[in-house]
């Protein structure tokens, strides 16, 4: 028997109970929409991650305090840790650095004019800032090295901040309260938004050695240094990082005297971020494609189901079929082909409703989706397999009926 008289036969079997074939293609459909879906929310979330990572800014390395001499507030010694000085002794002392920020946090009343605003974010920073972290000025400009060395009581506000004080006026030039002392304003920041869970928008911004002094004072401070959480270095792109990270090391474990294998601080990269977060949403978005995949072996054994069904329906067809001529080979082969056909149509079925509801889901639930090609194809194959995989036995039963005993079923 042909090819196409296989197929037109299989098709004309299947569109003859269309309720029940379309309930035996649902379960490949539900397979196959979960796994091109579930893979869409994973890459989508793996996406947003890593833009957030990159709009920290570019080609930046990460020190970090590990506070393993005596922990932060020690009364004797070093405090352990990173300190203000070390950013310095990094930007003077170690070749294929850009620039070098250092950030302190706090949260403090903002007051202007009538307007008052309780915990608002106050991040202290250095002049290379905006830079370092990707960010642009809207208006006015940022607080200069000299500004950060003298403490000058200058702030620059995020977008939404300065449109919450000041919402009928420009801010430039104008005066703030942050706690009890006076600020005037000298720039705005370009909407920058949500990375992670900070709002960079909503956040003020002054001279990090202002925030030593007036918001986070140590009494230790003055034998110990400024204890920081951060330091971000901006590498030159033209500067091997290994080769800046070995200096760093070397420098920072001489300035807080200890050895390379019990350093105080430890330095990672974006790379090792993203990598980190690769393989986790690998595994997930794995876990989760197995999980849909479940569901295209329940709709495997569904048309298993089905066609055993069939073919107990159709036992004296399959008899006048063979006594018309058709060998075992063509009764297998047409019973395959129904079974290929309900997992083909059902999977590109679900192939739309899949690539639809990725679309929606996005849209309705504020999640990135991103539509992973590969996911498509792989789950369309993986239907086409099922069909056949869960279609041999049956196929191979209706071949092996006996013809006399076929065309005596009533």
């Amino acid at each position: 028997m042909k090819p196409k008289e296989i197929i037109r036969i299989a098709w004309e079997a299947i569109t003859k109970n269309k309720v029940r074939s379309f309930l035996t293609m649902l379960g490949i459909i539900i397979g196959v929409a979960a796994v091109i879906i579930m893979i869409a929310i994973s890459a989508g979330t793996e996406a947003t991650i890593q833009e957030q990572i990159t709009s920290l800014g570019s080609n930046l390395i990460f020190l970090q305090s590990s506070f393993s001499r005596g922990g932060p507030g020690s009364m004797t010694g070093s405090s352990g840790g990173l300190v203000y000085d070390d950013a310095a002794a990094i930007a003077d002392g170690i070749n294929g650095v850009k620039a070098v920020v250092v950030e302190q946090s706090s949260s403090q009343t903002v007051k202007a004019g009538d307007v008052t605003l309780d915990s608002i974010s106050i991040l202290g920073s250095t002049a290379d800032f905006p830079s370092v972290r990707d960010m642009s000025i809207a208006s006015g400009r940022y607080f200069t090295d000299t500004e950060v060395t003298r403490r000058k009581k200058v702030a620059v506000l995020g977008s939404d901040l300065a449109q919450e004080l000041f919402p009928d006026s420009d801010p430039l030039g104008q005066v703030v309260l942050v706690g009890t002392t006076q600020f005037v304003v000298v720039g705005i920041l370009d909407q920058k938004g949500l990375v992670g869970e900070t709002d960079y928008d909503a956040r003020l911004y002054m001279p990090i050695t202002v925030v030593f002094q007036k918001f986070t004072f140590s009494m230790f401070a003055r034998f110990q240094g400024d204890s920081v959480r951060m330091i971000y270095v901006e590498l030159d792109p033209n500067a091997s990082r290994d080769a800046v990270i070995t200096q760093i090391e070397l420098l920072l474990a001489k300035r807080h005297d200890v050895t390379l294998d019990t350093l105080d601080f430890t330095i990672t990269t974006q790379e090792d971020i993203i990598s980190t977060q690769e393989s986790t949403t690998a595994a997930f978005r794995s876990l989760l494609a197995w999980v849909a995949g479940v569901s295209l072996i329940v709709g495997g054994i569904g048309i298993m189901n089905i066609m055993l069904v069939s073919v107990t329906e159709r036992t004296r067809e399959i008899g006048i079929r063979q006594a018309i001529g058709a060998t075992p080979s063509d009764i297998r082969m047409q019973f395959l082909a129904e079974a290929l056909l309900l997992s083909i149509v059902g999977g590109m079925i679900g192939m739309l409703t899949g690539i639809g509801g990725a679309w929606i889901f996005g849209s309705v639930s504020g999640m990135r989706t991103v539509i992973v090609p590969v996911s498509i194809l792989l789950a369309f194959g993986s239907a086409a397999t099922v069909g056949v995989f869960f279609g041999i036995y049956p196929a191979n039963k209706a071949a092996q009926l006996d013809p006399i005993e076929a065309l005596r079923y009533e």
